[in-house]
């Protein structure tokens, strides 16, 4: 297998960059609009991990792409490091999960994570591009460039103190407001919500296993080509 021309890679990373700074744009702006009640309230669209996916796929790709257009060997560059470290631990693993916990909760009860009465605020395209479209430009990703990855303990270790962050911020706004970020939490009991906290950081360790595994056999048997 041959590996993509710099130029194609590079045009792929424009155009995901492009895409997400796009999306979010559109999603921020929505933040000042008669939007159903609680959707916004308190901390705007900066409490949903789904926002905060998108910032980091913006970012990730925002990197790739200024990495693809710096001169001279990139391999050993500080920013490729970071852009594979980021790639590799959160955007692969966090961007997937967004996708797969999503649509098994909306398959189950669409109530519980994007309730009906949001569809005519965000017309589908937009819910697609939040919660479907991130999984085939990650998948493009792992395919256009092999990804360094880091010790497994450090990216578990990292991927935790995200999750622990992320775990605090929607008990703070809920504590502040009294609304779960997501419906669905409000049917847990404490013990419930921590296990339910727990299972996912487990689910989004295995992502971060997949992705590693998919980057060492694809890559792997290009070199061997």
């Amino acid at each position: 297998a041959l590996k993509m021309p710099s130029t194609l890679r590079a045009a792929f990373h424009i155009s995901a960059f492009s895409w997400y700074t796009f999306i979010v744009n559109y999603l921020a702006a929505k933040d000042g609009e008669e939007l159903p009640a609680g959707i916004f309230v308190y901390g705007g669209p900066w409490k949903y991990l789904t926002f905060l996916n998108l910032l980091l796929q913006m970012t990730f790709f925002g990197l790739a792409a200024v990495n693809d257009l710096q001169p001279g060997e990139k391999a050993e560059s500080a920013l490729n490091r970071w852009k594979d470290l980021l790639f590799s631990v959160f955007a692969f693993p966090v961007g997937t999960f967004v996708v797969v916990l999503f649509w098994t909760i909306f398959a189950y009860d669409r109530e519980l994570v994007y309730p009906a009465n949001i569809d005519a605020f965000f017309p589908p395209w937009i819910n697609h591009a939040m919660h479907t479209l991130v999984l085939p430009v990650l998948l493009g990703e792992v395919l256009v460039q092999p990804h360094t990855y880091p010790q497994m303990r450090h990216a578990l270790a990292a991927l935790s103190v995200v999750g622990v962050a992320y775990l605090s911020w929607i008990v703070w706004v809920y504590l502040t407001v009294g609304v779960w970020v997501y419906p669905l939490l409000g049917h847990f009991s404490a013990a419930g919500l921590l296990g339910f906290f727990f299972f996912n950081m487990v689910v989004v360790t295995l992502l971060y296993l997949l992705g590693d595994r998919l980057n060492s056999q694809i890559w792997r048997k290009n070199k061997a080509e």
